[in-house]
């Protein structure tokens, strides 16, 4: 990406100092690193928008300028407030170039498959990254997987991905990635002597059944 963003060095701590760091469009943040107990700096809030918006997001490498230097650094953490969103705190590690690191990159698929496009099948993600190592400047923005090939029950499997160049799959080897399903009709099964009314009851008895799944749904909405 190129990037290089500036810092300012914090020297002034507490939730009232956070809080009119924020106010003033920044944003609080620790680099840590080898060697490094953790330096506390001042980092610009869109800076940080920006790279979180790139195609790389998270795993993009930037440089980070402070006490007269620079330093190639990644987002190591975020902390965002759960209720606006808004970005409270970034955590960044410092990274040497010619050292491999591990990091979760997306999965792209692309291609029809053959199950979804002529047997009625869907595509089910079993997972949607997966974890990978390589030299930082070797990161993949995406892992893509073609899966034009696949029928229904089928799938691919972590084993089954080939990488780019440089870079190594991590994780169990059979962990499925993506599984070509077969949609399910919900059946709501009524036994015969629920059907049948007895006798001298009431007729809506019958309907009992019904009226226990139109509850069921409605549970679900509230839930939602």
């Amino acid at each position: 990406m190129g990037l290089v963003i500036n810092s300012e060095k914090r020297d002034v701590f507490g939730k009232n100092a956070s809080y009119r760091i924020r106010k003033s469009g920044r944003v609080p943040a620790v680099l840590y690193g080898e060697g490094m107990a953790g330096a506390s700096l001042i980092l610009d809030k869109k800076d940080i928008v920006k790279i979180l918006k790139s195609e790389s997001g998270e795993n993009t490498i930037f440089k980070v300028a402070f006490d007269g230097g620079e330093a190639d650094v990644m987002i190591k953490d975020l902390q965002v407030d759960s209720t606006t969103d808004e970005l409270l705190h970034a955590d960044l590690i410092k990274i040497a170039m010619d050292k491999t690191i591990r990091v979760a990159v997306p999965i792209e698929l692309f291609g029809e498959a053959v199950g979804v496009k002529t047997e009625g099948g869907f595509v089910d993600f079993m997972s949607r990254e997966v974890e990978i190592e390589c030299l930082p400047a070797e990161i993949p923005d995406v892992i893509k997987i073609d899966i034009s090939g696949l029928h229904l029950h089928q799938s691919l499997k972590i084993a089954d991905i080939t990488p780019p160049a440089g870079v190594k799959l991590l994780g169990e080897p059979n962990a499925v990635v993506v599984l070509i399903q077969v949609p399910h009709e919900e059946k709501v099964e009524v036994k015969a002597e629920e059907v049948v009314a007895v006798e001298g009851a009431p007729a809506a008895a019958a309907a009992e059944p019904e009226v226990i799944k139109k509850e069921r749904k409605k549970d679900e909405a509230e839930e939602k």
